[in-house]
């Protein structure tokens, strides 16, 4: 009989998975499922693509669990293997690679914008809608907390390539948050 209890902790659920109980394994996936296929989606924005890496990375993460030592946060261990899963799957398709626009400087003003008006969605929609190489660069230092150092080893491209992709990244996020803010009227009266 299935009991729930013996996943509470970590540290149970870390077992059952090592002794390959279905119950703990499923559980594990339900826990993180959802979680993953938005890291995922962050990456690739078909969503078929997205939860084949999520389940690509879920096989993986079980296949290397016996590695894991408990150093260091399980979730953050696998969303590590996550990450690298949709980069590998970025790395791995021609029309999915990533596009480093090194001659392309947009010509940016200061626009006034106002985050305060966005919701989170529609941030990671703006986000999404960024050219694959920005949107890749982007989620790994902003939303992952990666280095350009560690960006530039993950990706095969050099360290002041990431910082650039980085930069333009912003750049046009910043120009698509101002195209949403309402126009404000000039009174010449």
């Amino acid at each position: 009989m299935f009991n729930r209890t013996n996943f509470s902790t970590e540290d149970g659920l870390l077992k059952g998975c090592l002794r390959g109980d279905r119950a703990a394994q499923r559980h594990l996936y339900e826990s993180y499922s959802g979680k993953f296929l938005a890291i995922c989606m962050r990456y690739l924005k078909d969503r078929e693509h997205a939860e084949d890496v999520m389940i690509e990375s879920f096989m993986k993460i079980f296949d290397k669990l016996p590695q894991y030592q408990s150093k260091g946060s399980f979730e953050g261990w696998m969303k590590r293997i996550v990450v690298t899963q949709a980069l590998m799957k970025l790395r791995s398709n021609r029309h999915l690679m990533m596009e480093v626009n090194l001659e392309f400087e947009a010509d940016y003003q200061d626009h006034q914008y106002e985050l305060t008006h966005l919701e989170a969605a529609e941030l990671m929609d703006l986000v999404k809608s960024l050219p694959v190489g920005y949107r890749t660069v982007f989620n790994l230092y902003a939303i992952e907390g990666y280095s350009h150092q560690e960006i530039a080893d993950l990706l095969g491209i050099t360290e002041s390539t990431s910082k650039s992709q980085l930069n333009r990244a912003r750049t046009a996020l910043k120009e698509k948050i101002a195209s949403l803010q309402p126009k404000t009227k000039t009174n010449h009266g």
